[in-house]
């Protein structure tokens, strides 16, 4: 059985990947800051192995990639805090982690990007991801570049929107995307482990438009249906005074944001997941 290193075991997806490894029997190691974001029970696991450091510090990780076989990493930032850059910790970090894994001998390294990261490099968080991904393909080692198009945890907006009453849509609302639950992209993620796929574009097992999304959050949260679409110059306007007059830290959430619900985003369909299903879970968690 290979030995795992787990890099972002607290973010959502990371949280469904460290319970797929130790429910298979994995030996894991897992960096973390503050292991009382993980459940006692998964502490408490005799497979489980974790290291106190902080990838951004390379000293801090010094030889955590010891007798480790495959490195998966989900380390990244969504909103940025603490300070801290897209290339800070998108790129940065995982450079620092990817020396490690080269250092000791790491066979095979899973990063998880963005689906379209490549297509996209005009905005600050696809420039990062995919500076770390030119330099893990340039590393020598094996590896997996997995490219999900959305977590179901970016569907949270839309519910808590509709909760207030109102949907705010980027233009018609039509464009499709099928995002994807944590729990089965974890599944995606431990496959990888033994394929020999260097790259793997996947989604979710429905295809909705925006509208269908927005539809669905209002029916479960037994709101009336109320939609709002702006205009697609407006969208324009307000990105360029966001980027003129604010830092990356501030804008590069938005933009990115703004730019994958302008276009659509399909990726190959796995899993069995549903949204309503996730949505339904947010009523006892969002109020």
């Amino acid at each position: 059985m290979k030995k795992i290193l787990l890099a972002g075991s607290t973010g959502y997806l990371g949280r469904f990947i460290l319970e797929e490894l130790l429910n298979k029997g994995f030996e894991t190691r897992t960096i973390l800051r503050d292991e009382k974001k993980l459940p006692k029970s998964t502490i408490e696991n005799s497979n489980l192995e974790i290291v106190r450091a902080e990838i951004t510090k390379a000293q801090s990780i010094e030889n955590c990639c010891r007798d480790i076989d495959t490195v998966i990493s989900t380390v990244g930032i969504t909103k940025q805090k603490d300070g801290f850059t897209y290339m800070d910790v998108d790129y940065q970090a995982n450079i620092n982690l990817l020396e490690e894994a080269k250092r000791n001998g790491v066979k095979r390294f899973i990063y998880i990007s963005i689906l379209n990261g490549d297509k996209l490099m005009q905005l600050e968080i696809c420039k990062a991801k995919e500076k770390f991904v030119a330099a893990l393909k340039n590393s020598g080692l094996e590896y997996c570049v997995i490219r999900p198009n959305g977590y179901f945890s970016d569907m949270d907006e839309f519910y808590k929107m509709a909760q207030k009453g109102s949907v705010y849509l980027f233009g018609t609302g039509k464009h499709k995307m099928n995002p994807i639950h944590g729990a089965d992209l974890a599944k995606v993620c431990i496959a990888a482990i033994t394929n020999d796929k260097s790259e793997i574009t996947v989604g979710g097992p429905e295809i909705f438009t925006h509208n269908e999304i927005a539809a669905i959050a209002f029916s479960v949260t037994q709101k009336k249906p109320n939609i709002t679409h702006i205009p697609n110059w407006i969208t324009k306007t307000l990105l360029f005074l966001l980027r003129t007059f604010t830092s990356s830290k501030v804008y590069g959430p938005v933009e990115f944001f703004m730019t994958v619900l302008s276009m659509d985003m399909l990726a190959p369909e796995y899993g069995t997941h549903s949204l309503k299903e996730h949505f339904e879970t947010l009523k006892t968690t969002i109020h």
